[in-house]
C-alpha cells in the first residue's frame, strides 16, 4: 500500500505531533473541537524525511495528493485555486514537532498571479487589498521559496518607495503596488534565470519543497544544536485557506495569550490591529491596540474568542497563544500553541492551574523547566535597558552586578570595606583570592571555565561571575584591562551578567526577582516526586545556613582548604615550614580553629549529614609564588626567613599539581594533618551532642586510587574517631571521593573500606579527557562545540559515554561488593539538570551542588523521576511555538 503523505485538519488529533508537527496537530485538534479554523491540510513529517532521503524531488505520490487535497479544500471553501473571478488562496507554514522559530518564514496569499489578483480585487471590492496582497506574496515567495537575495528585493522596494514618497509598501496606491510587483518579478526572473511561477499548483509544490529544504538550513541546524533537537525528525507543512483581516474597518487581526505571559496573571493578554494582516502585528509597523479593544470594535467576536480561550485552556491544561483574524465581522482562529512565558509566569501559571483543577501537582512540576529557575532566582540586566556589550565570556555564576574594577583581592576587600561595590578582575583566581571573591559583588576572569576556581567559589557564595572572557587583555602591573582598543582602568565602573556572560562598560540597571509563595509550593511538590537526595556544597556556616534555607538535605561537600586561608594562612605556612615543636604547635592552632568551624557547620545542619573533605590541594598552594620568590632573591635578596620560605616552596613545588602530592597522598607525608582534622570534627560533634544537638559528621578522604591506600587512611580516621567518641552513639561515616578513572574502575576494591563514595566529577572529567579545564574551556571548547566534535561542554554537562560510563561501572561493581554502599556526586554537575537526569538513571543516592543551585537540582531531580516513571505520569501535550 502506497504511503499517505498528507492529512486534512479534520482527520487529525493533538497526539499526532510527531507526524503532523506541533502546529498541524493543534490545528487538527481545534478543528475537532469545532472551533472556527480556516480549513486546510498538513503535509506530514514522513514526507519531509522521504524528501531528505531522496534526490531533492518531492516523494512519489505527494504531487497527486496535493492536487486531491486542493480539490477537497475548494469544495469546502466554495472557491477554486487559480479562479480568475474569486480565487482560493492559501498560506504555507512550516511546523516541526518542537518549536523552531525562524526556521522558515510564512508564505501568505499563495495562488496569486496576473489573473487571480483581478479576481481578488473584484470579489473583495478592494483593489488596493488585492494588489498589496500580491506584493506581499511575491516578496515572500521570492525570498523564502526561490531563495532570492533579500538585498535585490530591498533595492527594488527602496527605489519605488522613494518614487512614491511613502515609508512603507502598504502605503502605496493600487497602481504603485502593481508597478512594484512588476519590478519585483523582473528582478526575480533576472536572479533565477527563469519565469516567476504563476500556476498556483506549481507555486504550492515549490513552497512545500522549500519548507523541506529549510529543515537543513543554517538557522534550523544552529537552533537544533542549541536546543538538543534531533536532526532526523523533519518538519511538517501546513497549508491553510486564507482569511483576510485587512478587508476594511469590519476586519482585523491579533494575537492573544490566555494569560499574561510576563506575570502569569489569569487574564487574556495580547494585541489587536484593525484592518490588518497578521504579519502587521508581529512586524510592529503600526501601533496596535490592547486585546480588550476588540470588544469595542467587535463585541460578538470578542465574546466568542473569550469562550475559545477558555475552551483551549480546558483542553490543553496550559496557557495558550492564539492567532486570530476577524474577516468582515466573522471570527477565525488561525493557530494555537502552548505559549512561551517568563520564568515567574511559568511558576505562577503551573501552580494556579493546579488550584483551578486543570493540573495535578506532578504535571505542574513537569511544566516548569529547571533552567527557568536559574533566571528566576538571580538578578539580571534589565531587559528594557540600552547598553553595548564590551565582550562576552562564559556565564559561570548566575546573577548580574555593577561595580568598580579592582585587580587584586586585597584591593577588592579594602574598597568593599569602605562601602564600594567592586568587581574583582583577574586573569584567573586561586584560593589566595578568596577574601576578594567574598568581598566583591562580581567576578570577571579572562581565563578559566565553568568549574574554574572563580566559577565554583562564586556559585557557592551566590556572586555573579563571568569567566574565560579571553578577549580581555589584563595588565596587572598597570592595573588596567583592554578589549579591542577600549581601555578600562582600575576603579572604572563595569557591569557583568553571570547568566549570559555579558560584560558592559558602565552601569546597567539590574532587576532583582522576588521569591514567590508559588515557587515554594512547586518545590515542595518536586520534593515529593524525586528519588534523588539533594545536598549542598558549603564551606562556611553562612553557606550551610543558606543551603538549608534553599532546601538542602545535608552537606555533600565541605572543602576544608577554604578554612586554611585569610588570616589563618600564616599558621598553615608555619605548619609547612617548621619542624618539631613548631610544626605541632601550628597543627594545634589549626585544630582549635577547625573545631570551631565544624561545630558551627554541624549546628547549621543539625540532624542532617555534613560531609567534610579532608585537605585536598597540594601544600605549595599555601606558599608564595615560586617565580616571584626567585625574582625577589635575584633583585633584592632574601633574609633568612625568606630563604627558608624559598627552600620550602622549592621542596613542595610540583610540575603538575593536579596529579601530584594532594589528597590522601598528603597523609602519607604529613600524617598529623588528617588526624588533626578528624579529631577537630569529632570533638565538634561531641560538643554538639553535649548541647543537645544531633550531629551527623561524615569524613571524606579525597583522591584514593586503591584498596590498601583507602584502608590505611580509613583505619587512621577510625582510630581517632573511636578515641574521641568513646562509645557515644553517633552517626559517623567514613568514605572516599572518586575522582580518578582508576578509582572508578576499582570501586569493588574500595567498597569494603568505605561507608560512602562521592564522585568528584570535575577532576574525573579532567582526567578522563586529559583536559585542563581552566585552559580548554574558554579557548578550545567553543571551537569543539561549533565544529560538532563534542555534543556538549563536558565540564557543564556530564559526558555520559565516557565519564558517565565510569560512574555506572563504579556503582555497579561497588554495590556488588557492598550492597548498601551509598553513592553521591559532589562536582558542580550536581546542579546541572541534564546531568541530574543521568545521575538518577545511574542509581546515585544524592547529588550535591552550590547552595544557589539547590532549587534547580530539586526540580531537575523531580523531572528525572517523572521521566523514569518513578512518579506520576505527565500526559503528552503538543508544545509547538
Amino acid at each position: 500500500m502506497a504511503p499517505r503523505w498528507l492529512q486534512d485538519f479534520r482527520d487529525g488529533t493533538a497526539d499526532q505531533a510527531d507526524l503532523l508537527g506541533g502546529k498541524g496537530a493543534n490545528l487538527a485538534e481545534m478543528t475537532r473541537m469545532g472551533l472556527p479554523v480556516p480549513p486546510g491540510f498538513t503535509v506530514t513529517t514522513d514526507a519531509c524525511r522521504a524528501y531528505m532521503a531522496g534526490d531533492g524531488a518531492l516523494p512519489h505520490g505527494l504531487v497527486a495528493e496535493l492536487d486531491e487535497a486542493v480539490v477537497r479544500l475548494e469544495d469546502t471553501r466554495g472557491k477554486q485555486f487559480g479562479d480568475a473571478s474569486d480565487p482560493l488562496l492559501v498560506s504555507v507554514r512550516s511546523g516541526a514537532r518542537f518549536s523552531m522559530p525562524g526556521m522558515m518564514d510564512t508564505v501568505l496569499d499563495l495562488g496569486l498571479n496576473h489573473e487571480t489578483v483581478k479576481g481578488l480585487a473584484e470579489a473583495s471590492g478592494d483593489a488596493h487589498l488585492a494588489y498589496d496582497s500580491w506584493r506581499r506574496f511575491v516578496e515572500m515567495f521570492a525570498k523564502v521559496v526561490l531563495d532570492v537575495d533579500a538585498a535585490i528585493m530591498d533595492d527594488v522596494r527602496s527605489t519605488h518607495l522613494e518614487w512614491a514618497g511613502v515609508a512603507d509598501p502598504s502605503e502605496l496606491d493600487t497602481d504603485a503596488a502593481h508597478d512594484l510587483v512588476v519590478a519585483y518579478r523582473s528582478a526575480v526572473e533576472g536572479a533565477i534565470g527563469r519565469h516567476f511561477p504563476d500556476d498556483p499548483r506549481e507555486q504550492l509544490q515549490a513552497a512545500v519543497a522549500a519548507v523541506f529544504r529549510s529543515w537543513n538550513g543554517r538557522r534550523a541546524r544552529d537552533y537544533r544544536r542549541m536546543e538538543g533537537i534531533p536532526d532526523d525528525l523533519g518538519t511538517a507543512v501546513n497549508v491553510q485557506s486564507m482569511v483576510f483581516g485587512n478587508l476594511g474597518d469590519d476586519s482585523g487581526t491579533g494575537v492573544v495569550f490566555t494569560r499574561d505571559p510576563a506575570t502569569g496573571e489569569a487574564t487574556p493578554y495580547g494585541d489587536f490591529l484593525l484592518a490588518a494582516q497578521g504579519e502587521d502585528v508581529v512586524a510592529g509597523i503600526r501601533n496596535s491596540e490592547p486585546f480588550g479593544a476588540l470588544a469595542d470594535h467587535f463585541p460578538d467576536c470578542h465574546a466568542e474568542l473569550l469562550d475559545v480561550l477558555d475552551r483551549l485552556e480546558e483542553r490543553y491544561h496550559d496557557m495558550c497563544d492564539v492567532e486570530f483574524t476577524v474577516e468582515q465581522g466573522r471570527l477565525w482562529v488561525l493557530q494555537t500553541r502552548v505559549g512561551k512565558r517568563s520564568a515567574p509566569a511559568a511558576v505562577r501559571i503551573a501552580v494556579e492551574l493546579v488550584d483551578e483543577g486543570l493540573l495535578e501537582p506532578a504535571e505542574a512540576v513537569a511544566r516548569v523547566q529547571p533552567t527557568q529557575l536559574e533566571r528566576l532566582l538571580h538578578p539580571g540586566f534589565d531587559a528594557e535597558a540600552a547598553f553595548d556589550v564590551l565582550t562576552t565570556g562564559l556565564g559561570a555564576s548566575p546573577g548580574a552586578a555593577s561595580g568598580h574594577v579592582a585587580f587584586t583581592a586585597d584591593e577588592a576587600e579594602a574598597r568593599a570595606a569602605d562601602g564600594e561595590s567592586v568587581i574583582l578582575v583577574r586573569p584567573e583566581t586561586s584560593p589566595e583570592d578568596l577574601h576578594g571573591l567574598i568581598s566583591a559583588v562580581g567576578v570577571l576572569t579572562s581565563r578559566g571555565g565553568l568549574v574554574s576556581h572563580a566559577a565554583v567559589v562564586a556559585r557557592g557564595i551566590g556572586t555573579p561571575a563571568v569567566c574565560g572572557a579571553d578577549e580581555l587583555v589584563i595588565d596587572l602591573d598597570a592595573q588596567r584591562m583592554s578589549v579591542n582598543g577600549t581601555v578600562v582602568e582600575d576603579g572604572d565602573l563595569v557591569s557583568i551578567d553571570g547568566t549570559t556572560g555579558e560584560v558592559v562598560l558602565g552601569e546597567v540597571p539590574v532587576v532583582v526577582p522576588e521569591p514567590t509563595p508559588e515557587l515554594a509550593r512547586l518545590l515542595d511538590w518536586a520534593d515529593d516526586l524525586r528519588r534523588l537526595g539533594v545536598r549542598a556544597n558549603a564551606d562556611t556556616p553562612e553557606d550551610a545556613r543558606r543551603a538549608r534555607a534553599f532546601g538542602a538535605e545535608g552537606i555533600g561537600l565541605c572543602r576544608t582548604e577554604h578554612m586554611f586561608l585569610g588570616d589563618r594562612l600564616p599558621i598553615v605556612q608555619r605548619m609547612i615550614l617548621e619542624d618539631g615543636d613548631g610544626h605541632w604547635a601550628a597543627l594545634d592552632e589549626l585544630h582549635d580553629l577547625q573545631r570551631a568551624d565544624f561545630e558551627a557547620m554541624l549546628e547549621a545542619m543539625d540532624g542532617l549529614p555534613v560531609t567534610v573533605r579532608l585537605l585536598d590541594p597540594p601544600l605549595h598552594e599555601f606558599l608564595p609564588d615560586l617565580t616571584e620568590l626567585r625574582i625577589a632573591e635575584a633583585t633584592d635578596g632574601l633574609d633568612d626567613a625568606g630563604q627558608e620560605v624559598l627552600a620550602a616552596t622549592e621542596h613542595w613545588d610540583e610540575h603538575n599539581p593536579m596529579l601530584g602530592i594532594r589528597g590522601v597522598r598528603l597523609s602519607a607525608l604529613e600524617p598529623g594533618l588528617y588526624r588533626m582534622q578528624v579529631r577537630a570534627l569529632m570533638e565538634a560533634a561531641m560538643a554538639r551532642v553535649a548541647a543537645g544537638g544531633t550531629p551527623r559528621p561524615h569524613v571524606m578522604i579525597p583522591l584514593t586510587v586503591s584498596g590498601p591506600e583507602l584502608a590505611a587512611a580509613v583505619a587512621e580516621a577510625w582510630d581517632v574517631i573511636e578515641e574521641v567518641v568513646d562509645g557515644t552513639e553517633l552517626d559517623v561515616r567514613v568514605g572516599t571521593m572518586v575522582e580518578t578513572p582508576r578509582a572508578a574502575l576499582r570501586a569493588a576494591e574500595l567498597a569494603p573500606h568505605a561507608d560512602f563514595c562521592s564522585f568528584g566529577t570535575n577532576d574525573l572529567t579532567q582526567m578522563t579527557f586529559g583536559f585542563s579545564r581552566d585552559d580548554v574551556e574558554a579557548r578550545l571548547m567553543p571551537v569543539y562545540l561549533q565544529r560538532g566534535l563534542l555534543p556538549a561542554d563536558p565540564f557543564a554537562t556530564i559526558d555520559v559515554d565516557g565519564v558517565g560510563r565510569l560512574v555506572e561501572l563504579a556503582i555497579e561493581e561497588g554495590r556488588a561488593a557492598a550492597p548498601d554502599l551509598e553513592f553521591g556526586v559532589c562536582g558542580e554537575h550536581g546542579g546541572d539538570p541534564a546531568s541530574v537526569a543521568f545521575f538518577d538513571r545511574a542509581g546515585l543516592d544524592y547529588v550535591s551542588c552550590s547552595p544557589f543551585r539547590l532549587p534547580v537540582a530539586r526540580l531537575a531531580a523531580a523531572h528525572a523521576a517523572l521521566a523514569a516513571g518513578d512518579a506520576a505520569t505527565v500526559p503528552a501535550i503538543s508544545r509547538e511555538a
